[in-house]
């Protein structure tokens, strides 16, 4: 596919809910003796009194007083459901467009190593999980809140994913993807490592980026400090500078998965801070 030079996409907004209402019906209420001769009658319960005898206001079965239906149940919102491991502030982030999600996880905010997992949204709402779980690497130091050039941490938070490329030809992608020479690589990583054909496939994160355009692209929106080019990319068995590592399959897997139409999103960091 050919890439895609254009506006950045905007992120849509919102929270999808639903109601449910219980409702019951009140007890009938049954007629009243007769009175001994020479005392007065006691006034007949009210029909929408529904409190055993002698049971003062507030107890169980008055719903709060004259003219509500006993064991009647207020409506209340149901809460959307949430991608698993991911909290109501993280979920809060996500487009309410979005129906794909790739959730990337490690145990502490300093590990280098985490696992990766894609999401869809069912038709009734829920996040099922479609590819995965795989192994995968970030950032040397772990993960950040405020990620700067040079710090060796993954960015926290959620990002679109809209743009691929790579050395190597599209694998199938539905995303824009751009085939260019520049995505070679040489050298070593921190363990030694080779690095070659660790960008053969690539995923653009859109973090300090202008989306729709080739990963290559250096633009900074957000300023030089604040670091750029963070990609999913090859994994070559060891930790990133920022970047989120698959093995080759895997993300192959991923980039041919991947649908703009389902505003797809990468939602990363360490779990228990994905699950606030």
């Amino acid at each position: 596919m050919s890439v895609h030079k254009g506006a950045p996409a905007l992120l849509s907004a919102g929270t999808l809910c639903a109601a449910l209402l219980l409702s019951g019906c009140a007890s009938t209420a049954q007629p009243a003796p007769a009175a001994p001769a020479g005392t007065a009658a006691a006034a007949p319960p009210a029909a929408d009194d529904a409190r055993p005898e002698g049971a003062p206001p507030g107890a169980a079965g008055d719903m709060g007083g004259p003219g509500r239906a006993a064991n009647s149940l207020a409506s209340a919102p149901v809460p959307a459901p949430r991608i698993p491991g991911v909290g109501t502030v993280t979920q809060s982030f996500v487009p309410d467009g979005t129906t794909q999600a790739l959730v990337v996880t490690g145990a502490t905010a300093d590990d280098n190593t985490s696992t990766a997992t894609l999401y869809e949204k069912d038709p009734r709402g829920r996040w099922i999980a479609s590819a995965g779980p795989w192994p995968a690497h970030n950032a040397l130091r772990g993960w950040t809140a405020d990620h700067t050039a040079g710090d060796l941490r993954s960015p926290i938070g959620v990002f679109r994913l809209g743009d691929a490329g790579g050395r190597l030809p599209d694998p199938g992608s539905r995303l824009p993807y751009d085939e260019d020479d520049q995505f070679a690589i040489s050298g070593t990583g921190f363990s030694g490592e080779p690095l070659e054909g660790s960008f053969d496939h690539v995923i653009a994160i859109d973090y300090n980026r202008v989306p729709g355009r080739t990963p290559l692209d250096r633009e900074r929106p957000l300023g030089e400090e604040k670091g750029g080019g963070v990609w999913i990319h090859v994994d070559h068995g060891g930790p990133t500078q920022a970047c989120v590592t698959l093995e080759r399959e895997s993300l192959r897997a991923l980039i041919r998965a991947l649908d703009p139409v389902k505003e797809p999103v990468i939602v990363m960091g360490p779990a228990p801070e994905l699950a606030r």
